[in-house]
C-alpha cells in the first residue's frame, strides 16, 4: 500500500459544517476548484491549506486532519464503502447507574436519591477522571488542616501544650469557630446536600444521622460561643463561657471523608477487570483486501464478511472462521484449559485469543459487541454493578435508627418545654442537642468499616486478600462453591506422568526420542515432555526435517530414524499399527491425562503421557468444605472424561464439563434461583463473569489479572487452604461487626435517655453536651478496641 501526505500549505479546504458522515472519492478531474471529502463526504475547496493525501497514485483532500487521520489508517475502508455499513453508538459510559439501586440510572455522574452513594457508568469504564473522588480529596485535606489545630486547641491541655491559657479562653474559641466554619459549610456541604434527600424521600441512612449530628453540633456551638447568656449558669465557667463542641462536628467529618476517600478509589478500581477484559483485544486487525493489499486497520472498523491475517504470537481480532493456514490457538480465555487447541481451514476462532506458532487468514463473523470477548465484558459489568455494599447494613439500620432518635429529641424538647423547670427552653434544647450528639454515628459508622479494615490486614498476612469488603461478608453465609478445575484444583501446567514401551524398548530411549522431537516445538505439551526429560537426565538428540502437523502431532529425523509424535488420528496417516498400546492410551485418557503415540521408522515404539496435576492440598480442603455444609460443584470447560477423572479423585459428586464462560455464569446464577448463596473460585478469564457474578469472587492470586480483579476476594499464593483461612476470617469478622454495632447501641441506649433527662428527678441536673460528647468518644473507643482483636484471630 503506498500512502504520502501533502502539506497543509499545498492540500485543500471545506466549505459547510462539521463532518457529519458520508463518504466519496476525493480524487480531481483536471482543472476542478475542489473535491470531496472521502471520509465525511463534504466538499472541499482547493489552495486554502487544507490537508491531503496521495493513495496508489491518486490525490485525496480533506475538510480536517481528522477525516485525514482516519483515511490515512485505513484507505480501503472508505474507499469500498464499508465506512457506510458501520453503525456508530453512543458511548456506554454516558448512563450513570447506582450500584446499590439499580433502578436510578441518569445521564452523566451524580449521587443516587435514595441511597447518597455516587453513581457509577453503566458499563463500568469512564475514560472521564472520577471528579467525586478529586472533589472529596479536596475537601478532606481542607478538614484534616482544621481539625489538626481544633484538636491541639482542645486537647493540647491533656498533654502539656497550654494553648488556650496562651491565647486567652475567648479567643481560643473564637479560633475554634473560624476553623470550623469553612468545613461545615463548604467542606461538609455535600453531606448535607445528601442528608437533605434522604430527608425528602424518606430513604433515611448514614448521610442523615451525619447530617443530624454535624449540624446539631455545630450550631449548638455557634450559638454557645455569641450567645452565651441563653444558657443556665450551671453549664458556665468561672469566664461565663458555654462548652463548645466545633472539633467534634471538624472530626466527624474529617473521618467520613476519609472513608468516603477510600471507598470511592475501591470502587474506581473495579473497572480494572473490565480494561483488562478490553486490553485482550488488539487495536488494530490486519486487513486483507481483494487486491491482496495488507495492512493493519483500527479493530473498530472491521465489520463482517473482512478477510482478517494473524500471525504466529498476535490475538485473534474478531470472532470468526478459517479460511487458509493453520495454527494452534491458545483458547484459555473461552475454556480456561491451558492446552492449545489446533485450527484449520473451517475452523471457528475467538476474539481474544492467542495464536501461537502458525499463521492463518481468517473471515469476520462477529464484531464489537457481537463477538465473545464484548459479551464477557458486558456480563462481568452487569454482574458488578449488581453488588451491594456492606454500608447497606449501618444503613438499614439508620433507617430505624435515625427517626427514633429525632423523635426522641423532639420529645425531649417538648416535655421539657410544657413541662420542666424554668428555664424550660433552655432545658428542652439543651436535652435535644445532648441527645443528637451523644447519638452521633460515629460508633455506628466506625463498626463496619473498622472490622474490614482489620480484617484486611489480617488476611493479607496469611495470604487472602481482600478487594471487595463486602464479600467478606457474604463469604460468611455461602453453602455452595463453584470451582473451576484447571489452576484451581489443578497446578494449571501439565507435567510429564508416565512413558509405556512396546515389549522391548527401553523407556529412557523412547522418551529421549520424544522429547528431542518436541524440542523443536512451542507446543505446551511439548514444554512438559522436555522438562519430564531434562528431569529424569534423559539426553536430547539434534533433530532435522522438523514438521508440525496441525491438530495431529510432529515428526521429524534424528539421526537415521524417521520419528513420529502425535495422536491416533497422525499413526493412522501414517499407516502405523497402534492397537498393541489403544489399552493402555485409553486407560491413561481415563485418569484424565492426554497420551500421545511414538512411533519410530514406521513402527510403534510408546506412549508418552502428560497431565495437569491435582494440587496437593486440594482433597483436603475440600473434605474441610464439604464437613462444614458447602456444596462443591467443579465447573470446567474441558472434556467429561477428563474432568469426571479428577471429580473421582477429589471425591466431587456434581461436575459440569464443556462449560463456556456464558454457562459458568448461567451455572451460577440457576443455583442463586434455588435460594443458595454462592461462591464461585476460579483464575481464568474464562472465570470473570462468574466471579463477578457469585455472590463472592475467590481468585487465585497465580491466575488471570482479571480473574483476581473481577473477584472480591483473592488467594494470593494460589493455594487452596487459603479458602479455608478465608472462610474462618469472614465468621470471624460478621461476629467482629455485629458486636461492633451491639456496643454502639448499648451507648446509644444508655446515652439517649440520660441525654433526654431520665435522671433529672434523682440528680437535679441535665447531661452536659459535654458529657455526651464524651460518651459518643467512649462509643467509638470500644469499638476501635474491639475492632482490633482481629489482628490476633487464629485462622
Amino acid at each position: 500500500m503506498t500512502v504520502s501526505s501533502q502539506s497543509p500549505a499545498s492540500s485543500s479546504n471545506v466549505t459547510g459544517g462539521p463532518c457529519c458522515g458520508g463518504h466519496g472519492k476525493g480524487s480531481l478531474p483536471e482543472g476542478a476548484d475542489a473535491a470531496t471529502d472521502p471520509v465525511c463526504g463534504m466538499t472541499v475547496k482547493l489552495g486554502i491549506g487544507k490537508p491531503s493525501l496521495t493513495y496508489k497514485g491518486e490525490d485525496y483532500h480533506f475538510c480536517s486532519s481528522g477525516c485525514h487521520d482516519r483515511f490515512d489508517a485505513d484507505p480501503w475502508f472508505y474507499l469500498s464503502g464499508n465506512s457506510k455499513r458501520v453503525v456508530k453508538k453512543a458511548p456506554d459510559n454516558a448512563l450513570f447507574t447506582c450500584p446499590m439501586d439499580p433502578e436510578i440510572v441518569q445521564e452523566g455522574p451524580g449521587t443516587c436519591p435514595i441511597c447518597g452513594m455516587a453513581l457509577e457508568p453503566m458499563s463500568g469504564v469512564s475514560d472521564e477522571p472520577n471528579h467525586e473522588l478529586i472533589d472529596f480529596t479536596r475537601r478532606f485535606w481542607v478538614s484534616v488542616a482544621a481539625a489538626v489545630p481544633l484538636l491541639l486547641l482542645t486537647m493540647g491541655p491533656m498533654i502539656g501544650l497550654p494553648v488556650r491559657e496562651w491565647m486567652g479562653e475567648r479567643a481560643a474559641i473564637i479560633a475554634e469557630f473560624l476553623l470550623a466554619t469553612p468545613v461545615v459549610l463548604w467542606a461538609a456541604a455535600p453531606f448535607f446536600q445528601r442528608g437533605w434527600t434522604s430527608l425528602k424521600t424518606r430513604h433515611f441512612n448514614m448521610w442523615t444521622l451525619i447530617m443530624l449530628g454535624v449540624g446539631v453540633g455545630y450550631a449548638y456551638s455557634t450559638v454557645a460561643t455569641f450567645l452565651p447568656g441563653l444558657f443556665p449558669e450551671t453549664l458556665r465557667s468561672q469566664g461565663g463561657h458555654v462548652p463548645v463542641y466545633f472539633e467534634a462536628a471538624v472530626v466527624i467529618i474529617a473521618l467520613v471523608f476519609v472513608g468516603q476517600v477510600l471507598e470511592l478509589r475501591a470502587r474506581e478500581k473495579t473497572g480494572d477487570a473490565l480494561k483488562a477484559l478490553m486490553d485482550l483485544a488488539p487495536k488494530t486487525a490486519r486487513r486483507v483486501t481483494p487486491e491482496g493489499d495488507e495492512y493493519d486497520a483500527p479493530l473498530e472498523n472491521i465489520i463482517t464478511g473482512d478477510h482478517l491475517r494473524v500471525r504466529p504470537g498476535d490475538r485473534v481480532p474478531v470472532d470468526g472462521c478459517v479460511l487458509e493456514g493453520g495454527s494452534s490457538v491458545d483458547e484459555s480465555l473461552v475454556t480456561g484449559e491451558p492446552l492449545p487447541v489446533e485450527k484449520s481451514p473451517g475452523d471457528k476462532v475467538t476474539g481474544g485469543t492467542l495464536n501461537k506458532s502458525g499463521a492463518f487468514v481468517m473471515a469476520a463473523e462477529k464484531v464489537g459487541e457481537e463477538t465473545l470477548l464484548s459479551q464477557i465484558v458486558a456480563m462481568v459489568s452487569a454482574a458488578q454493578r449488581s453488588r451491594a455494599p456492606i454500608q447497606g447494613l449501618a444503613d438499614k439500620v439508620a433507617g430505624y435508627f435515625v427517626p427514633t432518635v429525632v423523635g426522641v429529641a423532639v420529645l425531649a424538647f417538648l416535655i421539657w418545654v410544657l413541662v420542666g423547670p424554668e428555664p424550660a427552653l433552655t432545658h428542652g434544647i439543651l436535652a435535644a442537642v445532648s441527645v443528637l450528639i451523644i447519638a452521633c454515628p460515629c460508633a455506628l459508622g466506625l463498626a463496619t468499616p473498622m472490622s474490614i479494615m482489620t480484617a484486611t490486614g489480617r488476611g493479607a498476612r496469611a495470604g487472602v486478600l481482600i478487594k471487595d469488603a463486602a464479600a467478606l461478608e457474604r463469604f460468611a453465609a455461602v453453602d455452595t462453591l463453584v470451582v473451576d478445575k484447571t489452576g484451581t484444583l489443578t497446578e494449571g501446567r501439565p507435567e510429564l506422568t508416565d512413558v509405556v514401551t512396546v515389549s522391548g524398548q527401553n523407556e529412557a530411549r523412547i522418551l529421549g526420542l520424544a522429547a528431542s522431537l518436541e524440542a523443536a516445538s512451542e507446543h505446551p505439551l511439548a514444554e512438559a515432555i522436555v522438562s519430564g526429560a531434562k528431569a529424569r537426565g534423559v539426553d536430547l538428540s539434534k533433530v532435522e526435517d522438523f514438521e508440525a502437523l496441525t491438530g495431529k502431532g510432529v515428526r521429524g529425523r534424528i539421526g537415521v530414524q524417521s520419528v513420529a509424535l502425535g495422536n491416533a488420528t497422525l499413526m493412522r496417516d501414517l499407516g502405523i499399527n497402534a492397537s498393541a498400546l489403544e489399552g493402555a492410551a485409553d486407560d491413561l485418557a481415563q485418569a484424565g491425562k492426554t497420551a500421545m503415540y511414538l512411533a519410530v521408522d514406521g513402527q510403534l515404539a510408546g506412549v508418552v503421557a502428560v497431565q495437569d496435576r491435582i494440587k496437593e492440598t486440594a482433597v483436603e480442603v475440600i473434605r474441610e468444605l464439604q464437613k462444614s455444609g458447602i456444596r462443591m460443584v467443579m465447573a470446567t470447560g474441558d472434556t467429561q472424561r477428563t474432568a469426571q477423572a479428577v471429580a473421582d479423585q477429589l471425591g466431587l459428586d456434581d461436575v459440569r464439563a464443556g462449560v463456556l464462560p456464558a454457562d459458568k455464569k448461567a451455572l451460577i446464577d440457576e443455583l442463586k434461583g434455588q435460594g443458595r448463596i454462592v461462591a464461585m473460585a476460579g483464575d481464568g478469564v474464562n472465570d470473570a463473569p462468574a466471579l463477578a457474578a457469585a455472590d463472592v469472587g475467590l481468585a487465585m492470586g497465580t491466575g488471570a489479572d482479571v480473574a483476581v480483579e473481577s473477584a472480591g476476594l483473592t488467594l494470593l499464593k494460589g493455594d487452596l487452604t487459603g479458602l479455608l483461612k478465608a472462610r474462618h476470617l469472614a465468621e470471624a469478622t460478621i461476629r467482629n461487626i455485629r458486636q461492633n454495632l451491639f456496643l454502639a447501641f448499648v451507648y446509644n441506649s444508655i446515652g439517649v435517655p440520660i441525654a433526654a433527662g431520665v435522671l433529672y428527678p434523682f440528680t437535679g441536673s441535665l447531661l452536659s453536651p459535654m458529657l455526651a460528647a464524651g460518651a459518643m468518644s467512649l462509643s467509638s473507643v470500644s469499638v476501635i478496641s474491639n475492632a482490633l482483636r482481629l489482628r490476633r484471630v487464629k485462622l
